[in-house]
């Protein structure tokens, strides 16, 4: 039976993803993404020092502030390749360019898979061609597919409504199982919307909606050479624009929030080998960053991940991990509670009946609750356990 595809898209923009032969088989390894007119762009990367070919040529043309294409190869991230994977990247684009008929400027690339190989040029040159003839309303499952490495399941978010006295349509697309870390974004995450919004009100909500969303999550805690997150707004919906300090542009912002939460939390729940999707939320912190510094300190313990993992109810290395976080806490106000039971309070185990923490563990989602006492800030990090599969699936990555 062929898998019939779904009936996503965004007015305005076309797509479409094939198999060039840089992956094994017919995977899909080349996408595209195409606004029909120029349209505005916002863009976040990573801050890792090593920052792949597309990552530095993508930081550049974002700030003239259009984009009217997204070329995305898996397989290969193009990633400490020094000054000839930077002219390979170009060679790409160049090749785009002509096909497309439009400014080489207007032309954004990603790419992800193994660091420190050369970006095979001549499959995806020889394959651009037949990526753009392809090129359809309905393509954003495809070109999703292509840029999908470890990722268990495509990752695909949509919302429509009224914005601007106009419906709109925000979707977005994301790929990440692993070596996600905060900071930034994910590894890719591309945004279409079809509204018409100001360039600097478009990257302020951008970056608000990244920080409250992909900013909150963390599987492994590593953090990619390649991390890109890119929004285009075409503005072919006619709504009023959208401006800073305006109701509706508040509006954008949740419907760009609820898309990138939905990614984000898909990344976490498709992380390499997890079992478990685990929430963090710290309260009673003096600050946020506070708040942040111990949720992440709990998300990113490797004993706090493989207990989970083992359904193995040690709360003791949540405590261990709570405490290491380096902030200062009055130990006698600290509470932790699992799946809304109350294991640790006043510097003392709490009475809990075993048996019902250890059914809290077998759950495939697990709540994690940690008072400090000290304040009324909070933060909450979704985060997920840490697999024999993860292990095996990242000592085998590059063969």
């Amino acid at each position: 039976m062929v898998k019939e595809k779904m009936k996503i898209n965004v007015p305005g923009f076309l797509a479409n993803g094939i198999s060039v032969g840089i992956k094994d088989g017919e995977k899909k390894d080349l996408g595209l993404i195409y606004s029909t007119i120029p349209a505005k762009v916002a863009a976040v990367f990573t801050r890792n020092t090593f920052k792949a070919a597309p990552v530095l040529i993508d930081t550049e043309r974002v700030k003239k502030g259009l984009a009217q294409a997204i070329i995305t190869n898996s397989g290969c991230a193009n990633a400490a390749t020094g000054k000839e994977g930077y002219s390979d990247a170009l060679i790409v684009s160049a090749a785009l360019s002509k096909q497309l008929k439009i400014k080489e400027e207007h032309i954004l690339l990603g790419s992800t898979g193994v660091i420190g190989r050369r970006l095979p040029v001549k499959k995806i040159e020889g394959g651009i061609s037949k990526l753009v003839k392809g090129l359809n309303e309905f393509g954003i499952e495809d070109a999703e597919e292509a840029m999908m490495t470890t990722d268990k399941y495509p990752k695909i978010a949509i919302r429509r409504g009224i914005v601007g006295a106009r419906d709109i349509t925000i979707c977005g697309i994301a790929k990440g199982a692993g070596m996600i870390e905060p900071n930034m974004a994910t590894l890719l995450t591309y945004v279409m919307t079809d509204a018409l919004i100001d360039a600097k009100a478009l990257n302020t909500v951008f970056r608000q909606a990244i920080d409250s969303t992909f900013n909150t999550i963390s599987v492994d805690g590593c953090m990619s050479t390649n991390d890109t997150a890119i929004i285009m707004a075409n503005g072919l919906a006619g709504n009023n624009p959208l401006e800073k300090a305006q109701a509706r542009l508040q509006r954008f912002r949740d419907m760009l929030s609820d898309v990138l939460m939905e990614l984000a939390q898909a990344v976490v729940k498709d992380g390499e080998g997890a079992t478990k999707f685990i929430s963090v939320m710290v309260e009673g912190a003096k600050s946020r960053s506070d708040a942040r510094r111990v949720a992440y300190s709990i998300a990113n313990s490797n004993l706090v991940k493989t207990a989970f993992f083992g359904e193995d109810p040690n709360w003791g290395r949540i405590i261990s991990a709570l405490g290491s976080s380096g902030i200062p806490l009055e130990k006698e106000k600290v509470s932790l509670s699992i799946g809304g039971l109350l294991v640790f309070s006043q510097d003392t185990p709490a009475s809990f009946n075993l048996q019902k923490l250890k059914g809290i563990f077998q759950k495939d989602r697990i709540d994690v609750h940690v008072q400090l006492g000290g304040g009324d800030k909070s933060y909450c990090v979704y985060t997920s356990d840490l697999s024999y599969d993860y292990v095996k699936i990242n000592a085998d990555y590059s063969t």
